[in-house]
């Protein structure tokens, strides 16, 4: 088993330093929050998409250093990035730490320093909050841009049936 220590290493310090994009935005599509009950930390984050890719994206983060180093890398990469992508991502951290999988790769990588908090099942929740926040940020975004699109459908065929009828 990891020794506690461990998990607390620079990089993991360096990261928590460092947590890019730590503004709010006024102009959201969406908005999420995700609170672990058994530490206290909290992350909310706000989003804007163009299309099915992050186009802005803010978080506040009040976490301890396994949540803000995740909320660090997240900060640095979700710009440009798919929502399918973010979904994948949060299920390989999920995997990762719960049914010992392989960390993400690629410019996610830096989350194997996250691996050894697999030893750690209290720490899970605090380390998962940033991929909780922006899957129910993304959620609501593409709801809203469901409902756009359904409304401006259901306006057309209005006013096809109007000029129909006319």
């Amino acid at each position: 088993m990891t020794q506690l220590s461990e998990i607390y290493n620079q990089r993991i310090l360096e990261l928590s330093a460092g947590i890019p994009l730590g503004d709010r935005l006024q102009d959201a599509d969406a908005t999420a929050t995700a609170h672990s009950k058994l530490c206290g930390s909290t992350v909310t984050v706000d989003l804007k998409l163009a299309g099915d890719c992050v186009a802005a994206y803010g978080q506040i983060v009040k976490a301890c250093l396994l949540g803000q180093a995740a909320a660090s890398v997240m900060g640095h990469n979700i710009l440009g990035t798919r929502a399918s992508e973010l979904r994948e991502v949060g299920a390989a951290m999920r995997r990762m730490l719960k049914a010992g999988g392989p960390p993400p790769k690629g410019r996610w990588a830096d989350l194997a320093v996250l691996e050894p908090v697999k030893d750690y099942k209290a720490r899970h929740a605090s380390t998962l909050l940033v991929f909780d926040a922006v899957e129910s940020a993304l959620a609501a975004a593409e709801a809203k841009q469901g409902d756009a699109v359904g409304s401006v459908a259901n306006g057309a065929a209005a006013a096809m049936a109007t000029s129909a009828g006319a």
